[in-house]
């Protein structure tokens, strides 16, 4: 079982249980992981999130006498994230909390529950955790008192967009990657003769925003800064043949927060906060506005609409994860291509 998956509910009447607490210790005892998680779903029915905490409670302590059932404590910790009222959500919104869950718990929470259902309740990193992902869902929490542990600000610029964010349920996660509309050139290479540019800012940006593809699953990645348009960006990375569409600003900034965000076919996800802070950091480097920071959101936003962006592919198969954009520099002529890749 994927740590903070099983399968759905079964909500039938026989699925009750005697829910005494007699029952977590034999569980516990006997280092019972299916009649664990099938005591869970009873409490998640009954909305018994004492229970529920007190098993999470048992099961990881449990860990330290050589009993494996870490993935009961995680389940149920993703359980109360998902389902639980704000009191009993935001006992699971500690460092120890959600490990080994699918995403992080303040990504599963700021799903569905609104900053003012938790900003009590709440506060230091996991305050900003949950607001920052509640920032992403569109909420504007300028004013709030927030630990800066994203420096990124409350409220969506004009030039973002709405971002791409995942459902969670009691079966995982949908996390589908943002859908757009190409109009395809293709595009013959095998004249160019790039002129390859060392922008090592850019591609450690670049690498960090996919790290989780790289070094927590089985993706990999291409990157290279050129003097030239995007086709002699795509020829440095040795493409004969290639094919290209425009694509707009917001689009573009989606696809780069979602990379950041998703841990590909493997890897843990990271959150739309952090995707939307990759992205930023990203887009940063290439205008060179990283110093102070956080840029100042209209003056990166003026950067950003600067650029020329486009996605294109290799007429490869599109199954797993994939994101493929070029960016152009107008003023200054240069052109970067990035591409990441991960298998199903």
């Amino acid at each position: 079982m994927a740590a903070g998956m099983s399968p759905p509910i079964d909500d039938t009447p026989d699925a009750a249980r005697d829910l005494g607490g007699d029952e977590i210790t034999d569980l516990i005892h006997r280092a019972d992981l299916d009649g664990l998680v099938r005591l869970i779903d009873s409490l998640t029915i009954s909305r018994d999130w004492s229970e529920l905490l007190r098993l999470r409670d048992r099961a990881r302590a449990a860990v330290d006498t050589g009993r494996q059932l870490w993935p009961a404590a995680t389940l149920a910790e993703f359980r109360l994230a998902l389902h639980g009222s704000p009191e009993w959500a935001a006992r699971v919104l500690d460092g120890d909390s959600g490990r080994f869950t699918i995403g992080p718990l303040a990504e599963v929470v700021a799903g569905r529950l609104v900053w003012d259902d938790v900003a009590d309740i709440i506060d230091g990193p996991v305050a900003a955790g949950v607001a920052h992902e509640r920032v992403v869902r569109g909420e504007d929490l300028t004013g709030c008192d927030i630990a800066p542990v994203i420096e990124l600000p409350l409220v969506l610029a004009d030039w973002e967009p709405r971002y791409t964010v995942p459902e969670y349920s009691d079966a995982g996660i949908a996390d589908p990657a943002p859908t757009t509309d190409p109009v395809w050139s293709e595009h013959d290479l095998s004249d160019r003769e790039p002129v390859i540019v060392d922008d090592e800012d850019s591609l450690r940006a670049f690498r960090q925003l996919v790290e989780t593809w790289i070094d927590h699953s089985s993706g990999r990645f291409g990157f290279a800064c050129v003097e030239g348009d995007p086709l002699d960006a795509l020829a440095a990375l040795g493409l004969r043949r290639a094919r290209s569409s425009p694509l707009s600003v917001a689009d573009a900034v989606d696809q780069l927060a979602w990379a950041g965000a998703t841990g590909a076919a493997r890897g843990r996800r990271r959150g739309a906060a952090l995707g939307r802070f990759g992205a930023w950091w990203l887009i940063a480097t290439l205008c060179d506005m990283v110093e102070p920071w956080p840029p100042d959101s209209d003056a990166l936003g003026a950067a950003v609409h600067s650029l020329d962006w486009c996605c294109w592919d290799a007429f490869e198969p599109t199954a797993g994860w994939r994101l493929a954009l070029c960016a152009h520099d107008r003023a200054n002529g240069l052109s970067w291509v990035m591409s990441a890749a991960d298998e199903a």
